[in-house]
């Protein structure tokens, strides 16, 4: 799949769910997975996770990136932001801080 037949008008895919930023390392083809594939198809930017985060600590971060973004911030540093934030929750919450709660979220293209 090329871009052009792709997703070339598409500005951010969000792949909340569980390691959707691994991939299958392939003998002579380099890591395959989702991101790869959406770059492929033309996707100008993505933000995956890279391990399991409880749904709630997911939705959190999730809204107040949207937000951001809606705010005027540029994808990259709304997502920053957003870890950023919920990181506060999360101290807050359980009384210390889990940067696995929050940090699993990567950013990758056009910010």
């Amino acid at each position: 799949m090329n871009g052009i037949a792709g997703l070339t008008d598409t500005e951010l895919v969000v792949l909340s769910a569980c390691d959707t930023g691994l991939g299958e390392v392939q003998t002579g083809e380099g890591v395959y997975g989702l991101r790869r594939a959406f770059v492929q198809a033309g996707a100008k930017s993505l933000v995956m996770s890279m391990w399991k985060v409880p749904d709630t600590e997911t939705m959190e971060l999730m809204v107040q990136f949207y937000k951001n973004i809606k705010s005027g911030m540029n994808r990259c540093q709304a997502l920053r932001q957003a870890a950023l934030h919920e990181k506060k929750i999360i101290i807050k919450r359980y009384k210390k801080d889990k940067p696995s709660y929050w940090g699993a979220f990567l950013f990758l293209g056009e910010s």
